[in-house]
């Protein structure tokens, strides 16, 4: 794929340079560049703001057709070049290309799905107390939507918020991670052809502390989805209230997955893996916390060790591998001193914890598992963005869900059992916005609601019709007739 990386701002229709530009380096192997991408200047959010408030209300007056079209034109190229655009994005990110062509085609499947909820937007009509009063309930677009998006899903976070926002007639300000632009450029080149008019759709490129913060403090912006960090997210709360802006943040986790005394260990084994070493852990539904009754700690550990053994750890584009770096030194540096303080608290490393050497110079860290630690530590409650996962035994299932709650967050939690009443009871006492059964805690499907409880999330949901909660307004007319 050929991208003007230096030109590679997208405003009013148009692709611009930056100020300056910063380097896209492959964390597979940090000697290749995928180019120098521009950072946009302050003129530029500005410029981006005034046009996105300029082309909204005409894009969501355009007749319900022709934006379903768009859609789902967007969708189907994505589709149709999963393969290509999912090197580009493992080669940025790190992440094995199984999964990064996965995470590109299920991108083209939102636009799809949103491009079907353009022609489904039915309000409701009820009768009024009062007589010969009809009354008519609507939804409108928000407006302007500043979007704020993630590096270990580039395309796929991005999609299931951009597709919603422009369904529902909102224009979009996205502005993506630094440390992934090139998927982001690729994305905003599909959009773009794809017939969006000028000034509907608009990336901006640049840090957090330049264009982040001009976007959630600007009082033309009607609101702002933001992935990211709890910290982060706690400041964009707090720049959008002032101006009332609507927000909407999904935020860290610490998720669990639950080990039970009846469960199938070889089901268990490989939701573990799944869920707690994919992606290299990077996944806010990543289960960092194994909490294993007593009767099967042994025999679970001793199974999941092998297994961990047999993981191919290596370049994200070579054959077979299953896990591929993490996105960058800082990232790296950060999970060593996760492994150091596991150890300072008296956890037992059984696997992995050390940086490995490749044939190419890489961010590569060996799957790491730890036993024999407490929930209280902050391993365990810390959210870690690592390739690293802790064991706690318990006694009981009724342990286990009280362990599971003992966080701050709560996004998703797990359980791997053949039990009816331990399911069942699983789902009504977790506290988390969802929950898996026999399944890994990562991995969800595109037509449902996603979102958490506690410190995890923060406003309406994302995913599915619950989106139109947040990107439209509700509208209700009432009519007498005389």
């Amino acid at each position: 794929m050929d991208l003007n990386a230096e030109k590679s701002l997208y405003i009013d229709g148009n692709w611009q340079e930056g100020m300056t530009t910063v380097a896209n380096i492959n964390p597979s192997n940090i000697s290749e560049s995928l180019g120098n991408f521009a950072q946009a200047s302050g003129a530029q959010v500005r410029d981006a703001i005034a046009s996105a408030k300029r082309a909204q209300p005409s894009w969501e007056k355009m007749p319900m057709e022709q934006k379903q079209r768009i859609l789902y034109t967007i969708g189907d190229e994505l589709i149709a070049r999963c393969d290509e655009l999912g090197r580009l994005l493992s080669s940025e990110e790190g992440k094995p290309f199984a999964e990064g062509r996965g995470e590109v085609y299920r991108s083209g499947q939102f636009f799809h799905y949103y491009a079907a909820e353009v022609l489904r937007q039915m309000g409701d009509i009820a009768d009024s107390v009062r007589p010969n009063v009809t009354v008519e309930v609507t939804r409108e677009a928000v407006g302007v939507v500043a979007i704020i998006s993630p590096w270990n899903f580039p395309t796929a976070t991005a999609s299931w918020k951009i597709a919603p926002a422009l369904a529902f007639g909102n224009s979009v300000i996205w502005k993506p991670a630094n440390l992934t632009p090139a998927s982001a450029v690729a994305l905003a080149d599909i959009i773009h052809r794809a017939g969006v008019p000028a000034g509907v759709f608009n990336l901006l490129l640049g840090s957090g502390a330049e264009v982040g913060n001009a976007l959630i403090n600007s009082p033309d912006i009607d609101a702002v989805s933001f992935t990211g960090s709890v910290e982060v997210g706690r400041q964009v709360a707090a720049a959008t209230a002032p101006n009332f802006v609507r927000c909407q943040l999904e935020m860290g986790s610490k998720n669990a997955l639950v080990i039970a005394d009846d469960a199938d260990l070889s089901i268990a084994v490989e939701a573990t893996i799944a869920g707690s070493f994919s992606g290299a852990g990077q996944k806010c539904t990543a289960s960092s916390r194994l909490i294993v009754l007593d009767s099967v700690h042994d025999a679970y550990v001793d199974a999941l060790t092998n297994r961990i053994a047999e993981l191919k750890v290596g370049h994200a584009l070579e054959d077979g591998v299953f896990m591929g770096p993490v996105v960058d030194e800082r990232q790296l540096e950060s999970n060593l001193k996760w492994v150091e303080r596991a150890k300072d608290l008296g956890a037992e490393l059984v696997t992995g914890g050390e940086r490995l050497s490749m044939g190419h110079e890489g961010y590569y860290m060996g799957p790491t598992l730890f036993i024999n630690t407490q929930n209280s530590w902050d391993i365990n409650q810390e959210e870690l963005f690592a390739p690293m996962a802790c064991v706690q035994r318990v006694s009981s299932i009724e342990e286990a869900i009280e362990t599971v709650n003992e966080t701050r967050f709560g996004l998703t939690a797990g359980i791997v059992t053949s039990s009816l009443r331990n399911s069942t009871l699983f789902k009504q006492q977790a506290q988390t916005g969802c929950v898996m059964v026999n399944l890994p805690t990562a991995g969800t499907d595109y037509h449902v609601p996603f979102g958490g409880r506690k410190s995890s999330s923060f406003g309406p949901r994302e995913q599915g019709l619950y989106a139109r909660d947040f990107y439209t307004v509700v509208k209700t007319a009432y009519q007498r007739a005389y």
